[in-house]
């Protein structure tokens, strides 16, 4: 009618002759169908039949007929009972016109076809010829209600094609070939469970999958990732599952094989002659166990926090006490100081004698009274050179002395020097500015893709330990590298109390902070206390989403401080000729560069290792020359026959010290390229840490030989720190996850929490890691407080 109004508004004939037109349209269509189309929609035959739960159908689908199996089963709105459709072909070679099986349900639809035909990697074909799958059951409102579906059996093959229907009701949870699934509803009062699916086989390679209620549903390998949350498994698999995700309060746990292992990092099937080459899957089934439990109640994350922030306030309620005794004994030990002097300038000038002593003469009673009045204040006897009038400006005669002394490297102005290291601090908190504000961008972008996608195989997650917060998935990860931070900030109050301390005492011009002790520079140590903040911040940004591409986030600083703590050891003893700060930080640049490359390209590449154990060779050597030698060799022509006379002299003739260290260097440089281990990051920061523990090793020994002693408080601070870094490695070795292996395979290393029920060992590892480094960074502070009171023409450099 509607096109019959229409065409009179355009043409406007009579009535008449638009039904004789239309007849002949309807005609034309017609004929074109039979005779050109082959429309023979007649000649098909539909069979229905009423059939019944467990009963094994027998039948042949040809191309003209259609059999629809009719079923009826009665839905109860307190019980869920699944459906499962299981079908054989048991012809030969139909992959050409395999039977399309169509089940008709309640609010959904599911068509497959038998054979089933999955891909794999290359495009590899697997065919399946026996399929099960298990039918979602439709809501009701009431109580029971009996609800019919269908299952419709066409194919386009002529010459037939024999099949086995059954279906059977779900009774136990076994996964067998291809999938199963269950459904679980959220208790009242429970708002997050934690799914863990177990198994004792390894393979075939699995996917567990969190989705939604809704029909139908997603259980085969190439659309298990359309919706919810999956991932890969072997042996173990845990997902976290709260309820504000699920509006309906509840959803499916769905499992499903592979067709392949190469995913959960297992071997790859041969690669096929021919592109469309079919290959046997055989018989992969895997038996499963799923457990469903609440997890952790919003009581367990107070007391997470108050448990984390009471570990490091308690260092800050320590430090205010040490700081107070240690007031009351500098005032204690001035008023000492002050008698000894009194009776000192009483035995020269008789008693009753009135004395105008200045202020900064009296603050420099113990240097007066405990050097010899005809000693000389600098190490540099004009004997020992003849009658050279230039000798404190040659820092070339200077540095050649058979033995140095301190105040032979700190002759430079103290305020250039100030500003030389201040310039440390401040280029590590740009640089620190620069490099946290795009890592903080990439690591949320992260943790959205994985929030939107629900691929759980992106991020490394403890995931039997990984407690979420908001958008955050592991917020018992992010808040452990809280100590980093406040204890950084704790250091760098303490620096800070030094500096303050010192910058009155040069005021007032003091004897002993002008010529007594190590030269006092602060500006490495606000690097060391910013680097350690940078750290607690870029290693929560990595455990937002740990995975390889981002782990040079965890390492960075890590570079940072091992190097700022060699450099702060050398400016002790050697103030005027430590590295500027833009050398330093770039060398470090270069030392984060290669380990991107490392991570990237470094595994198994021979080439990569060859080029790096060169470089690190060759590096080894100049900065062993340079620090040996303190900057005063050069590279010309003569530099071969030099290097000839040092080996002759101290590796032939005698086994030197320096010599014995580049020996170790180039050890790890050998096993390096020999075992190329697969975790380049790592085995980078392993050469610096250790680089940092022979030089403080070589620190300490030589200060103890040099008759200098270790003060009561360092000492302290050295064998806690010790205690402390055994503990922490510890659980640092225990490898909770590990990014050098496929998702599947690091998820047999996850393990339930052990503090709290909120922190696992990886959490226990950054606590005392944290409390380690800031144990270590107390130490190099107060490592040559002994010296104080000495005189630096008295104070050796080694």
């Amino acid at each position: 009618m509607f096109l019959r109004s229409c065409w009179k508004s355009r043409h406007k004939p009579d009535s008449g002759s638009v039904l004789v037109w239309l007849q002949l349209r309807y005609v034309a269509l017609l004929w074109l169908c039979v005779t050109h189309l082959g429309c023979a929609g007649a000649e098909k035959t539909v069979v229905q039949k009423d059939a019944e739960f467990d009963i094994t159908y027998n039948d042949t689908a040809r191309s003209d007929n259609q059999t629809i199996y009719a079923f009826n089963h009665t839905v109860s709105r307190n019980r869920t009972e699944g459906v499962r459709v299981t079908v054989d072909v048991l012809s030969e070679g139909t992959e050409s016109s395999p039977i399309l099986f169509v089940v008709r349900q309640k609010q959904a639809v599911l068509s497959f076809q038998v054979p089933l035909i999955l891909r794999g990697l290359y495009q590899r074909k697997y065919p399946y010829a026996h399929v099960g799958r298990t039918l979602c059951q439709p809501p009701t409102r009431a109580l029971a209600e009996t609800q019919y579906f269908f299952v419709d059996v066409s194919t386009l093959s002529s010459l037939g094609t024999h099949y086995q229907l059954r279906i059977s009701r779900v009774e136990r949870i076994y996964l067998f070939f291809l999938i199963t699934y269950f459904k679980y509803v959220f208790p009242d009062g429970v708002d997050t469970v934690i799914v863990k699916v177990n198994s004792e086989m390894t393979f075939p390679c699995s996917v567990m999958s969190i989705q939604d209620i809704q029909c139908p549903v997603y259980d085969l390998d190439n659309n298990v990732a359309f919706i919810g949350m999956y991932q890969t498994m072997t042996k173990k698999g845990a997902i976290t599952v709260q309820r504000k995700d699920f509006p309906s309060n509840s959803f499916y746990v769905v499992v499903v094989v592979k067709t392949e292992d190469e995913a959960c990092g297992g071997p790859l099937r041969f690669y096929p002659l021919r592109p469309d080459e079919l290959i046997d899957a055989g018989n992969r089934s895997k038996t499963l166990d799923v457990v469903v439990s609440p997890a952790i109640k919003s009581e367990v994350y107070v007391m997470g926090m108050l448990f984390c922030l009471g570990i490091f306030l308690s260092f800050y309620l320590l430090t205010f006490l040490v700081a107070c005794v240690e007031n009351k004994r500098s005032v204690h030990h001035i008023s000492v100081v002050y008698s000894k002097y009194c009776r000192y300038i009483m035995s020269y000038v008789g008693v009753g004698t009135q004395l105008s002593l200045s202020g900064s003469f009296l603050r420099s009673l113990e240097s007066v009274t405990g050097r010899s009045r005809h000693e000389s204040l600098s190490s540099v006897e004009e004997d020992d050179y003849d009658t050279l009038a230039d000798i404190d400006s040659d820092k070339n005669i200077v540095r050649t002395k058979k033995y140095l002394c301190v105040s032979d490297l700190a002759r430079k102005d103290k305020r250039v020097l100030s500003k030389k290291y201040q310039i440390y601090f401040w280029n590590i908190a740009t640089i620190g500015v620069f490099y946290a504000l795009p890592v903080i961008q990439l690591v949320i972008t992260y943790q959205t893709v994985v929030n939107v996608t629900g691929n759980q195989d992106i991020c490394y997650y403890n995931f039997l330990c990984a407690h979420p917060l908001g958008n955050l998935s592991a917020f018992n990860n992010i808040l452990s590298n809280l100590g980093y931070v406040m204890l950084g900030l704790l250091f760098l109050l303490i620096v800070l109390q030094r500096d303050i301390i010192h910058s009155k005492a040069l005021e007032r011009n003091e004897l002993n902070a002008l010529e007594c002790g190590i030269p006092k520079h602060f500006g490495l140590f606000y690097a060391m206390g910013t680097a350690l903040m940078m750290e607690g911040l870029l290693s929560a940004c990595y455990h937002v989403c740990p995975n390889y591409t981002n782990f040079q986030f965890d390492t960075s600083f890590m570079y940072m401080i091992a190097g700022l703590c060699v450099l702060k050891l050398y400016q002790k003893r050697h103030p005027d000729i430590n590295a500027s700060a833009y050398t330093a930080y770039a060398c470090l640049a270069a030392v984060i560069f290669f380990s991107v490359l490392g991570v990237v390209f470094g595994k198994g590449n021979m080439v990569f290792w060859i080029v790096f154990s060169v470089i690190h060779i060759l590096a080894t050597l100049l900065l062993s020359t340079q620090l040996y030698y303190m900057g005063r060799w050069r590279l010309d022509s003569g530099i071969l026959r030099r290097m000839v006379y040092v080996i002759y002299t101290d590796c032939i003739r005698q086994c030197s010290g320096p010599i014995t260290l580049c020996c170790l260097f180039l050890s790890r440089a050998a096993y390096g390229l020999l075992e190329r281990p697969n975790d380049f990051a790592s085995y980078l920061l392993a050469i610096a840490i250790c680089n940092l523990l022979l030089y403080f090793a070589f620190y300490i020994i030589m200060k103890l030989r040099s008759g200098e002693r270790i003060g009561c408080m360092s000492l302290v601070c050295i064998l806690f720190t010790a205690v402390v870094w055994g503990f922490a490695l510890f659980f640092f070795f225990q490898g909770l996850s590990t990014w050098q292996k496929t998702p599947a395979e690091s998820r047999e290393h996850n393990r339930d929490c052990i503090v709290l029920s909120f922190f696992d060992d990886h959490d226990i590892w950054h606590f005392l890691s944290s409390i380690a480094m800031f144990g270590s960074f107390l130490v190099l502070l107060t490592m040559d407080d002994d010296l104080d009171d000495v005189q630096r023409d008295k104070i050796f450099v080694f």
